[in-house]
């Protein structure tokens, strides 16, 4: 009898916790089915490429701050963010991107200060001291290249330096944009802007 009650009483737990999960879930996977499944205008589809978090979960990985203390994806959680990847060799593409990305979060309005823009950098080199200045409010972490390389998701013959991905709030990789659309390119920019809109206003959380 005693071992019937703690059977039941463990099973009772488990659906607790499953409903937990579920209503914690609920807001983000409610924005999902809003953005990719109802489709209010005319059908129309998102720029960016949606991915399967399942199949791409953050590594872990040793990442740091530019001054060596530990920083990690995870320490922005519940924000959404954009993400780069690439060398502290960043010639003019990558320029553009830091800067467009900047841009993209300034032309969310309100809802900026909901994104976070992070630039993992894959090497040990310094980084140019203007570069740093001009693009503050970038999180700049140090991560192991080859961690990086062989989590993100890319199309045959790229490299992840070329694209921007989207991680959202509840630290799933959920989209990657397409290579150049982050860029100076004013008219894919906002493109990309559109996504980052139609996402924020459908979801509850971050």
């Amino acid at each position: 009898m005693e071992n019937q009650a703690n059977t039941k009483q463990t099973a009772r737990g488990r659906w607790k916790l499953l409903l937990v999960i579920a209503v914690c879930a609920a807001p983000l996977l409610a924005s999902y089915f809003m953005y990719y499944v109802v489709k209010p205008q005319g059908g129309q589809t998102n720029y960016g490429t949606l991915l399967d978090p399942r199949q791409y979960p953050i590594p872990a990985m040793a990442s740091r701050q530019l001054d060596g203390s530990p920083a990690s994806l995870a320490d922005y959680r519940g924000k959404w963010i954009m993400l780069k990847v690439g060398p502290s060799d960043c010639r003019q593409d990558c320029q553009d991107q830091l800067f467009a990305m900047r841009q993209l979060r300034t032309m969310q309005g309100k809802a900026m200060d909901r994104i976070e823009r992070v630039w993992l950098i894959t090497d040990e080199a310094p980084l140019d001291t203007m570069l740093i200045r001009v693009n503050d409010g970038t999180r700049m972490l140090r991560a192991p290249a080859a961690t990086v390389a062989h989590w993100l998701p890319v199309e045959q013959g790229a490299a992840a330096a070329s694209y921007v991905y989207l991680i959202d709030p509840l630290g799933n990789l959920m989209m990657r944009f397409p290579q150049g659309a982050v860029s100076s390119d004013t008219a894919r920019a906002a493109r990309v802007s559109k996504d980052l809109a139609k996402l924020l206003k459908a979801s509850a959380i971050g």
